[in-house]
């Protein structure tokens, strides 16, 4: 299986969906008639991102507003405090059935639509194939455990206090001195009254936690030890130190936190591919169209003809990527899906997506309006994150999560830069740098070549056009055999400029259609 595509150039000079300008957008694009996740993934690693079967590629020294490619690492994220009460506000949406329709976020704008040209879909895309219900875990149980600890100490420091309080009321009045508690009587002390000598003296309750914390962790540490683990020392702590016993909470802490048995609502994310031949698909199509009607008319002002049944399903229900289902790949194999959230048995937002060999890439989201108050923008894309995480246990080598384009100069398109930590993908070299690193130059510029290294060049460069592989009469030849039959004009400088922007691998590997 290869894929077929066919190369259509640049376009120069219509307008941007993100500045507005009239005449600023640049990109080169190509009709995908087939393509492998293999292809797409090396494509899209070259800064191309795909609309239904269109892929295209920006025109970064030339476009108005530079797209450059962004990718999470989805291993090492940890939600920011507005990525959790976010999360928080669904979980008690769904367990108690509070929300608040006044204090909402705005949701980023993630989409401009060009009939034109396919090719301003920035991309938003969530999922997940689990109920929001799960058996209690280990960060559960660590949380009621340090809940249960807080609760002893404060009663032992309360205790503690009594005690010191009435051993000092005893000593003073043991040794003739007045109390403020405790009303004076004229007469001798009767013996054997105020501190018993025979008893450890009173100490701060702050002391007694200290000391009883030090001996947890010491016992751990010599269990830990029995385990076959390297201790190489008992922890000391010092007076000032406060041992952190609650560990961070990570994502999936919150998303898979479990309900109470009377939650208000069920959530639940179905994941099914992108195919009229599978049964949940099909059914679930005209509840999937008319949901993204009313988001494209409500969100992006479109009109009912702008978004009909067949922009719907060339839009998002058709993909160029062959299903593959290898022994080791995911559970539900590689290629395009949908993501569909049922709530309380209806469908409220569907994101589209794609699984490729490494990644998780994010294609467009469509919600029900009504429910803009759960943040659903923000609320899938960690979705999406914990997804991720998800599939590299199966598939460790699937490890990054691909947010679409960052938009640096359109402040509405700088929110994918909160997941973090993310990287950028230099448009010159193609290789991958922390975002942390390109803001800086944005700021100054609109174009930027990330890449500090003068030396670097783009390492998959065609060095060998021959090899290209064409698609001709309905026979696969190398370029330098096509260029034999080839009648009329030569076509070596369109097809040096696809060459170009595919690379020498996909070059080598995807047929370029020629009629």
């Amino acid at each position: 299986m290869a894929s077929v595509v066919e190369y259509q150039g640049p376009r120069r000079g219509y307008r941007c969906g993100y500045c507005g300008c009239p005449e600023g957008k640049a990109c080169s694009g190509m009709w995908a008639h087939s393509m492998t996740v293999q292809d797409y993934q090396d494509l899209i690693d070259r800064g191309w991102r795909r609309s239904g079967k269109y892929v295209y590629k920006p025109v970064m020294n030339q476009t108005c507003c530079p797209q450059y490619t962004i990718r999470c690492r989805p291993l090492h994220f940890q939600p920011s405090k507005s990525h959790k009460k976010v999360l928080k506000k669904m979980f008690k949406f769904l367990s108690k059935g509070e929300f608040s329709k006044g204090n909402n976020e705005e949701e980023p704008m993630d989409s401009q639509m060009d009939n034109a040209v396919m090719d301003d879909f920035v991309l938003k895309s969530k999922l997940d194939i689990h109920s929001d219900h799960r058996p209690l875990g280990e960060g559960y149980n660590e949380v009621i455990e340090n809940e249960v600890e807080k609760k002893e100490e404060k009663l032992e420091d309360k205790k503690t206090k009594e005690l010191n309080q009435s051993h000092a009321q005893k000593e003073k009045l043991g040794s003739g001195e007045p109390s403020s508690s405790v009303k004076v009587v004229a007469s001798a002390p009767k013996p054997g009254k105020g501190a018993d000598l025979s008893k450890p003296p009173c100490r701060k309750a702050k002391d007694i936690r200290k000391e009883r914390k030090r001996q947890k962790l010491i016992l751990k540490s010599q269990t830990d030890k029995l385990e076959g683990f390297q201790v190489q020392h008992e922890p000391q702590l010092l007076p000032s130190e406060k041992p952190k016993l609650n560990q961070r909470k990570n994502i999936e802490d919150f998303i898979f936190d479990i309900l109470p048995e009377d939650a208000a609502h069920r959530l639940e994310v179905r994941l099914v591919p992108v195919s009229f031949e599978d049964p949940e698909f099909k059914s679930s199509f005209c509840q999937s169209f008319s949901l993204y009607a009313k988001y494209q008319m409500a969100i992006h002002k479109d009109t009912a003809a702008e978004c009909g049944e067949a922009e719907f399903t060339r839009f998002l229900c058709t993909s160029p990527l062959e299903m593959e289902n290898p022994p080791n790949g995911p559970d539900y194999g590689y290629g395009s899906f949908h993501q569909q959230y049922w709530l309380d048995g209806k469908i409220i937002a569907v994101g589209v997506i794609d699984v490729l060999p490494y990644c998780v890439s994010s294609v467009y989201l469509y919600y029900d309006p009504d429910y803009s108050f759960l943040s659903l923008g923000v609320y899938s894309a960690l979705r999406e994150i914990a997804f991720t995480r998800q599939l590299h246990e199966k598939t460790s080598q699937l490890s990054y999560y691909y947010m679409g384009f960052y938009i640096h100069s359109c402040p509405k398109m700088r929110y994918k830069g909160q997941y973090r930590p993310s990287d950028l993908l230099c448009p010159e070299t193609y290789v991958w740098v922390p975002i942390e690193q390109c803001l800086p130059a944005l700021e100054s510029s609109k174009y930027c070549r990330f890449n500090q290294d003068a030396k670097a060049v783009d390492e998959e460069r065609i060095k060998e056009l021959d090899r290209l592989r064409v698609l001709y009469k309905r026979t696969i030849m190398p370029y330098n055999v096509y260029k034999k039959r080839q009648k009329g004009p030569s076509d070596e400088a369109i097809v040096q400029q696809y060459a170009d922007l595919v690379g020498q691998t996909c070059s080598e590997r995807m047929l370029l259609f020629r009629s």
